[in-house]
């Protein structure tokens, strides 16, 4: 089942994100989230007419996707930027494919015009999930992160909604 987050979620997702936070490449983000930080995440989501969504199997929490615009400003307000994560044993079940359907299905009734994944260098299996889903690579930010005391590559990826 795939649902909007909600306040009550906020365990269980900074559970979720922070396994990726503290042991990935993941994510360039060193700081592990709150339950604080996921709650104003979810209400600065819903203010800003963005999707924020959980997927829950069998009464579990397993993933989330959100979105929100690639850069400020006005000439910005077409392109999206969007985050996933799912527990590490709920892959190849379609749950992500699931979650990005539902946000880029959002996001298009929204009025945006294309999204963006901005993937580590370090996440083949990330790079070829958006591949599947019709994201192409349009430019790769040499050294742009840092994490565990060396840098890492970010590859942007696009789709047109």
């Amino acid at each position: 089942m795939i649902r909007p987050a909600e306040p009550g979620d906020a365990k269980a997702l900074a559970a979720l994100l922070n396994h990726w936070i503290e042991t990935t490449a993941v994510t360039f983000n060193p700081t592990p989230k709150t339950e604080t930080d996921i709650r104003v995440m979810i209400a600065a989501k819903a203010a800003a007419g963005h999707a924020f969504l959980v997927a829950v199997q069998d009464g579990a929490l397993v993933g989330q996707a959100s979105y929100g615009q690639f850069r400020g400003g006005e000439g910005y307000r077409t392109c999206m930027e969007h985050s996933i994560s799912l527990a590490p044993h709920a892959n190849g079940r379609g749950i992500g494919r699931a979650l990005m359907a539902a946000i880029e299905d959002h996001a298009r009734t929204q009025g945006a015009h294309q999204m963006i994944a901005a993937v580590s260098g370090e996440n083949p299996d990330g790079q070829a999930f958006h591949t599947r889903l019709g994201y192409r690579p349009i430019a790769t930010i040499p050294e742009a992160g840092h994490k565990f005391g060396r840098f890492m590559d970010l590859v942007l990826m696009q789709k047109f909604l």
